[in-house]
C-alpha cells in the first residue's frame, strides 16, 4: 500500500508544514489574550484564514513568529470593532488553573489543594500585565522574545515583569507557609 498523496497545491503544502504544527501554541496564546473560549477559538480561526492567505509571501523562517503577530494584529482588529464586553468571570480563570485531580496520600492531597489555592489567589491577585506574561511564559511555555512579540514590548520588560510576578507568588506562598524549595519558581 502507498501512503496517500500530500496535498498537490504548494500553497497547502507549505500551510501543512508551517502553520498547523503551531494550531495548539495558537489556542493557548488565544485563550491568554481571550480569557474565553470562544473568542479565542474565533482568533485562532482569524489567524489562520489570514495565514493562509498570506502563505505564499512567507519565506518559511519562523514560523511561530509570523503566525502571532498575525494574531496580534487580528486581536487588534478585533478590540477596534468590538464593544465593550463584561467583567471577566473569576470563576472560569480559577477552572482553566485548577489541578488535574488528587493522587498521592491524603496529606500530599491537602498541602497540595492548599498550594493551587495559593498559587491561584497570587496569579489573580496579579496586574494584568505581570499575569500576561505567567501564563505566556511559564503556563504556555513561550520564550521571552516570542512573548514580547506578542505583547509588542522590549524583551527585557517580559523579563522584568515576569521576575517581579514571581516574587510576588513566592511572597504569597511564603505567607501561606508553603514557600516553594529554593530554585523551584
Amino acid at each position: 500500500m502507498t501512503a496517500p498523496p500530500g496535498p498537490a497545491d504548494p500553497q497547502e503544502r507549505a500551510f501543512a508544514a508551517h502553520v498547523l504544527p503551531e494550531v495548539d501554541v495558537l489556542l493557548r496564546v488565544a485563550m491568554t489574550l481571550t480569557a474565553q473560549p470562544a473568542d479565542a477559538e474565533d482568533l485562532v480561526q482569524e489567524t489562520l484564514l489570514r495565514a493562509y492567505r498570506a502563505i505564499e509571501g512567507f519565506d518559511g523562517r519562523h514560523p511561530r513568529a509570523w503566525l502571532l503577530t498575525i494574531m496580534r494584529r487580528a486581536e487588534i482588529n478585533r478590540h477596534r470593532r468590538r464593544r465593550p464586553h463584561l467583567l471577566d468571570d473569576p470563576d472560569t480563570d480559577l477552572d482553566r488553573l485548577s489541578s488535574a485531580g488528587p493522587s498521592g496520600s491524603a496529606e500530599e492531597v491537602v498541602v497540595g489543594e492548599a498550594f493551587d489555592d495559593v498559587v491561584d489567589e497570587a496569579l489573580c491577585a496579579l496586574p494584568d500585565k505581570h499575569r500576561q506574561v505567567v501564563q505566556l511564559v511559564d503556563i504556555d511555555g513561550l520564550t521571552y522574545a516570542e512573548a514580547a512579540h506578542l505583547l509588542d514590548v522590549p524583551e527585557g520588560t517580559v523579563m522584568s515583569r515576569l521576575h517581579r510576578a514571581r516574587k510576588r507568588i513566592r511572597a504569597r506562598l511564603a505567607t501561606a507557609g508553603l514557600a516553594p524549595k529554593r530554585g523551584v519558581m
